[in-house]
C-alpha cells in the first residue's frame, strides 16, 4: 500500500437420557424463560409506549439492511452507502479480507484472517482531512467489516455490523468513504466476531499525519516507528476458524438457495421480535449445549506479526543515533494488557488514543491496554543495545518458554566498536 499523498489508486485477505444433558437443558430453559420475564410488554402484547418506555430507536429498525429482505441473497457487486460526498477527490485504496497461514516465528504457524494476506494489515499513511476511499473485497467464506478505530467519520462507515451497515458477505466488495480526521495514531480492525477476527488477526495501523503536529514541533524526530502489539491463542483460533467456516458454509448455501432467514443469523429488527422468537421455540446460541465458547488464553505474543526472536529485524527492531529523537507509535491490536518498558532511557509519553497530550509525561514503562494507542518519544543519549519489552513477563514467552513473545531491541547505529554485541537465545 502506497503512502504517497497524491490522489491515485493504491494497492493496499442418545443424549436425551444423559442426566448431565438433562440438567443442562433445564438450565437453558431457565435462561430462555428469564429473557421472556424481562420483557412484560412483549408477553402481554402491549407496546413499550403503554408502559411509559421510549422506543429503542426513533426510526424504523432495520432500514436499509438486506438482512431483513425476504429470501435475501448476497451478490458480488460493489456496495456504496450514501452519506459521503461524490464531488471530492478521493485517495483510493484496495483491500481484501483473506484466510492465510501465518508464521509467527520459525516452527509456529497458524490459520489467520488477514488484511491483504499480511499480519498485521498494511499501514495506512494519509494526511489529515484527506478524503479516503477503501474498496474491500471479501475473499473468505466468513463475513467481516472494517472499523476505523478513533476516526471521526460518517456513521454508516463505522464498520459495526447491523448498527452501521450490513457485514461484508463472501465475494462482496464494500466501499468505505470518509475524511481522515483527527490527526494522530489510529488503527483499524474487523468488528464482526471481534474476539476471533480482531485477535486473529484483522487489525492494522491507520496514521493520520498533519503539518501542524505539535509533537513534531516540540520533539523534532527524524524517524517514526509503528509497533502493533498482538496476542494470539493459537488453539482457540484453529478451532474456531474451522467452526465458523463450517457454519458459514451452511449459511452461504442457504443464501444461494434463497432459503436464508434473518433468524438464521440471529438478526432481529426489534428486541420484541427476539423475545417472541424465543417464546415460539427458537433457541439462541448461548443456551445451546454445543455453543462455541471457552476461555481465550493467549499463548503467543507478537510485535508486528512476529514473536521474539523474529521481532529483532525488520518487523520490530528500532534504530537510533546519538542526539536523535525518534517517535514510536504503540497500537494494541489484541485482547491483552501490555506494559512496554525501555531499558537505559527515560522517554516521553506524548499522545494517547492518537490525541497529543497537553504536557508530555516522562516514563520508562507505559501501559497499553486493549483498544489504546500510545505515542512515545525517545532521545538518543545512551549508546548501546537496549531491551524493549512487555514487562508483564508472561507476555515475553513463546508458549510458556522464556524469552519470547513481545521483546525487541533499540540499537544505536553510531556506536563504533561496541565491547559486547547481542546474540540470540530462545530458552532460559
Amino acid at each position: 500500500m502506497s503512502s504517497n499523498h497524491d490522489d491515485r489508486h493504491d494497492d493496499a485477505g442418545g443424549a436425551a437420557t444423559d442426566p448431565v444433558r438433562r440438567r443442562f437443558l433445564k438450565t437453558a430453559g431457565a435462561l430462555a424463560g428469564g429473557a421472556v420475564a424481562a420483557a412484560p410488554f412483549a408477553a402481554s402484547g402491549r407496546s413499550p409506549e403503554d408502559f411509559g418506555v421510549a422506543p429503542r430507536h426513533l426510526h424504523e429498525p432495520g432500514k436499509g439492511s438486506m438482512m431483513f429482505m425476504e429470501d435475501h441473497a448476497h451478490d458480488h457487486d460493489r456496495h456504496i452507502l450514501p452519506g459521503a460526498p461524490d464531488d471530492v477527490d478521493y485517495r483510493v485504496f484496495d483491500m481484501t479480507f483473506d484466510l492465510i497461514e501465518h508464521e509467527l516465528l520459525p516452527g509456529v504457524k497458524f490459520p489467520a484472517f488477514a488484511f491483504n494476506e499480511q499480519v498485521p494489515g498494511p499501514v495506512f499513511r494519509v494526511q489529515e482531512n484527506d478524503w479516503i476511499e477503501v474498496n474491500v473485497t471479501n475473499n473468505t467464506e466468513e463475513m467481516h467489516t472494517i472499523h476505523w478505530h478513533g476516526v471521526d467519520l460518517i456513521y454508516t462507515m463505522d464498520g459495526v455490523p447491523m448498527m452501521s451497515h450490513d457485514p461484508v458477505h463472501p465475494g462482496e466488495t464494500f466501499t468505505y468513504r470518509f475524511q481522515a480526521r483527527p490527526h494522530g495514531t489510529r488503527f483499524y480492525h474487523c468488528h464482526w466476531g471481534t474476539p476471533l477476527h480482531m485477535m486473529s488477526a484483522l487489525h492494522g495501523a491507520f496514521i493520520i499525519d498533519s503539518p501542524n503536529d505539535p509533537i513534531r514541533e516540540q520533539f523534532p524526530y527524524e524517524r517514526d516507528y509503528v509497533l502493533v502489539l498482538e496476542s494470539f491463542d493459537l488453539e482457540f483460533t484453529r478451532e474456531h476458524i474451522n467452526e465458523v467456516l463450517e457454519g458459514m458454509g451452511q449459511v452461504n448455501k442457504l443464501m444461494r438457495d434463497g432459503r436464508l432467514s434473518a433468524a438464521t443469523h440471529g438478526f432481529f429488527k426489534r428486541y420484541e421480535d427476539f423475545v417472541k422468537a424465543i417464546e415460539e421455540g427458537w433457541r439462541p446460541p448461548y443456551t445451546r449445549g454445543n455453543a462455541p465458547g471457552g476461555t481465550i488464553t493467549p499463548n503467543f505474543f507478537a510485535i508486528n506479526g512476529k514473536s521474539y526472536p523474529s521481532t529483532v529485524g525488520e518487523h520490530g527492531h528500532l534504530r537510533i543515533r546519538q542526539g536523535e529523537y525518534i517517535r514510536i507509535r504503540l497500537i494494541n491490536g489484541g485482547i491483552s494488557d501490555h506494559h512496554m518498558h525501555l531499558h537505559g532511557h527515560q522517554f516521553w509519553k506524548v499522545a494517547e488514543d492518537g490525541n497529543p497530550l497537553p504536557y508530555p509525561i516522562k516514563l520508562n514503562t507505559v501501559p497499553v491496554t486493549p483498544g489504546k494507542t500510545v505515542d512515545i518519544i525517545v532521545y538518543g543519549d545512551n549508546p548501546g543495545f537496549w531491551d524493549f519489552h512487555d514487562h508483564k513477563e508472561i507476555h515475553s514467552r513463546n508458549n510458556g518458554i522464556y524469552p519470547g513473545g513481545m521483546i525487541t531491541m533499540l540499537e544505536y547505529e553510531d556506536m563504533g566498536d561496541p565491547p559486547y554485541v547481542p546474540s540470540t537465545t530462545i530458552n532460559q
